[in-house]
């Protein structure tokens, strides 16, 4: 049902947890499943130094919130406004129907943060 990589980063997440002194934060709730990701960055130069997340969720939810924080780790604000959903998607070797709405809050999340920051 679900790819090795959504299981991979299901099993060992990446950059889990919170940003120390973090200069952004955003956490959304999905209504309809429950699941909440929350996101918390550190900015320097324009570039994100430093993303960490937590979610509780669904395998997709924790899946896309992880690899959403290797995806952009690094790359300036711009450069990280402008990932699609498609790439996570991508990123993650698919998401069947019933797990799409995990990347929607992904990127959702994602664009929620890059509004708070100075970037």
């Amino acid at each position: 049902m679900y790819s090795p990589q959504v299981l991979d980063h299901f099993e060992h997440p990446r950059n889990a947890g919170a940003v120390a002194d973090a200069d952004a934060s955003a956490r959304i709730e999905n209504p309809a499943c429950g699941d909440v990701l929350e996101l918390t960055v550190k900015v320097a130069a324009g570039r994100i130094a430093e993303i960490r997340f937590k979610a509780k969720g669904c395998v997709a939810a924790m899946a896309c919130g992880s690899a959403l924080t290797e995806l952009v780790s690094g790359k300036t604000v711009s450069e990280a406004r402008k990932l699609s959903r498609e790439e996570l998607v991508r990123a993650v070797g698919g998401l069947p129907a019933a797990s799409t709405h995990a990347s929607h809050l992904a990127i959702d999340t994602l664009a929620a943060v890059l509004r708070k920051t100075s970037g």
